[in-house]
């Protein structure tokens, strides 16, 4: 991890924040990216305190010309990324019963969820292949496993993440990249508040999270997931119907 160049998207709270935390105490050099410059500049400087190295950039990743203009004028500092964690997203738990005049819903999920961290990688993935090495740290979901109900805008935009990962990852192994899906469960971030019903439910911290943040980039795994929900993706691939059953039972 020492003075490795780490991107981070989403950093200005969470799972992103922790995240941060925990890789500049290890030593890594980081990029910090999110809408909010206040939080961002106050954990940059928690950071410096602390004697790590981050520096940030404000970027809504809704605008394609905003991520195209980061992009740019990170070429032009000469800085390499080794490592670029797309953890930004937007989650929206609603049925598509009430959502049959809400496409919009889908088109924002798709969005940052999907379009920005693809923007992203196409972006960085040139400098990675020119030096022989890299490593994308996607950031996704459980719901994508198995069933998710309530979830159809949240889980389609991620399950198309964890496709364009999965056909990376098989196509750059031979450059020298990696590609993680990061599968995680509920954590107790601000983005579940709404969802009064995961108050009771047992979840990762984001310090928990940020530590499936660090695995995934020491050990550069495929995937990492709870064991249960791949249990429950491997009944879902085996008997969907009663995946599907046993889903739309849960009351999440």
């Amino acid at each position: 991890m020492k003075d490795r160049t780490i991107i981070i998207t989403g950093a200005s709270s969470g799972i992103g924040r922790a995240s941060a935390l925990r890789l500049a105490a290890a030593g890594a050099r980081l990029q910090l990216l999110a809408r909010r410059e206040e939080e961002l500049a106050a954990l940059v400087d928690e950071i410096r305190a602390a004697g790590g190295q981050a520096d940030y950039s404000v970027i809504d990743l809704n605008e394609y010309a905003q991520i195209d203009d980061w992009l740019a004028a990170w070429r032009e500092s000469g800085r390499r990324c080794d490592v670029l964690v797309n953890n930004a997203g937007r989650s929206i738990r609603r049925p598509v019963r009430e959502a049959l005049t809400r496409f919009h819903d889908y088109e924002r999920c798709m969005r940052l969820n999907y379009f920005a961290p693809v923007r992203l990688s196409l972006g960085l993935l040139p400098e990675m292949i020119a030096h022989g090495r890299g490593h994308i740290v996607n950031v996704s979901t459980w719901g994508t496993l198995m069933p998710a109900p309530r979830f159809s805008a949240y889980a389609a935009s991620k399950a198309a993440l964890d496709a364009f990962s999965n056909a990376l990852g098989a196509e750059m192994r031979h450059e020298g990249i990696g590609v993680t899906t990061v599968h995680f469960p509920i954590v107790k971030t601000p983005m579940i508040a709404p969802t009064k019903i995961y108050r009771r439910l047992p979840g990762l911290t984001p310090e928990q999270a940020a530590g499936w943040i660090e695995k995934a980039i020491r050990q550069r795994p495929a995937r990492l997931a709870p064991p249960y929900a791949t249990l429950f993706g491997l009944q879902h691939a085996v008997l969907p119907r009663l995946a599907q059953r046993i889903a739309g039972m849960s009351g999440l």
